[in-house]
């Protein structure tokens, strides 16, 4: 009986020693999975203030710059917290309904949504708090035109492939659109963007907003020689409303809403002789919607430009 025992004692200890093995195999295997998991849910992005880590896809994104949501909402992505600008747009209204109207320095709602990601403006006061609470990526406004600002989106999200797709379709559309507003108004025709805020009245450059990439860059309207040397580099330039006619184009488009003050330079007869103005050749639009040059919102600006500009012509 002894004799059979200890013959099988060594049998149970190589089985035993082979299952130890496998065990700690397993709890290896396991363990480096669950690093590698835990690595794939974070990416590096070369931020404007370098290498940051951000979720690989993110999804509950907070969008603390006023002019992005609408980049964002065409990359499939719903921002959880939005600034009371973007809520404003008629483009983007609707599509922002699910969004949270939170102000810049609200940390406490904006730590309630949990936000995996927050976008700001670099140089925002606010950054150092955002930072505590979510990965923050800032970007310069000045930095990209409203093409390159979408592609960069897209590289933050992880989805470079669909920004591009959009620019590529986008480029597509506004030729036809540029050949259209050609054949009706001519390839030489100037035009000039114009708000009121307080007591300045700006010109605006060709990447600011208010329609411009849509007017002067996809269908390659001129500037006036005035507009373009002293706008186009800054973005926009604070005139007085006396010194309109200086700076008209052939076609004025004014900005109208409840962000922006009255335009009642329109009520004077200074303007009211501007060779434009007699012309008929103003077009009113809302600057509450073309505050943005998001794929959604140029995208409704070039259907209303171009649409305005034709019937201007046809008249």
């Amino acid at each position: 009986m002894k004799r059979k025992l200890f013959s099988v004692l060594p049998l149970l200890m190589i089985i035993s020693a082979l299952f130890l093995a496998a065990c700690s195999q397993e709890k290896e295997e396991s363990g480096q999975e669950k690093k590698s998991n835990t690595e794939a849910e974070t990416r590096t992005y070369a931020s404007e203030e370098g290498d940051i880590e951000i979720p690989a896809k993110p999804e509950r994104v907070a969008v603390m710059a006023a002019t992005y949501p609408g980049n964002f909402l065409e990359l499939g992505v719903t921002p959880v917290a939005i600034t009371d600008w973007s809520a404003k747009s008629k483009f983007l209204g609707d599509k922002l309904k699910d969004a949270k109207v939170v102000a810049p320095d609200d940390y406490e709602t904006l730590i309630g949504l949990e936000p995996d990601l927050i976008i700001t403006y670099t140089g925002d006061e606010n950054m150092a708090k955002y930072k505590e609470i979510a990965p923050t990526v800032g970007l310069s406004y000045e930095k990209y035109n409203y093409l390159d600002q979408h592609l960069e989106i897209g590289k933050i999200l992880g989805k470079e492939e669909e920004a591009q797709k959009w620019v590529d379709e986008w480029n597509a559309k506004a030729e036809e659109a540029k050949k259209k507003v050609q054949e009706a108004i001519g390839t030489n025709a100037t035009a000039t963007v114009v708000e009121t805020f307080g007591k300045d009245t700006y010109v605006y450059g060709k990447n600011w907003g208010r329609g411009t990439e849509v007017i002067y860059q996809a269908l390659g309207m001129k500037a006036p020689e005035k507009v373009e040397a002293e706008a186009f580099g800054p973005g926009y330039k604070a005139i007085s409303a006396e010194a309109i006619p200086e700076y008209a184009g052939d076609y004025i488009f004014v900005g109208e809403g409840a962000n922006v003050s009255s335009s009642t330079f329109m009520e004077t007869e200074l303007w009211k002789n501007i060779p434009a103005v007699k012309a008929g050749n103003v077009i009113t639009f809302d600057s509450d919607s073309f505050y943005f040059n998001d794929p959604i919102s140029v995208e409704k600006e070039l259907d209303f430009i171009v649409d305005a500009l034709t019937k201007k012509a046809a008249q």
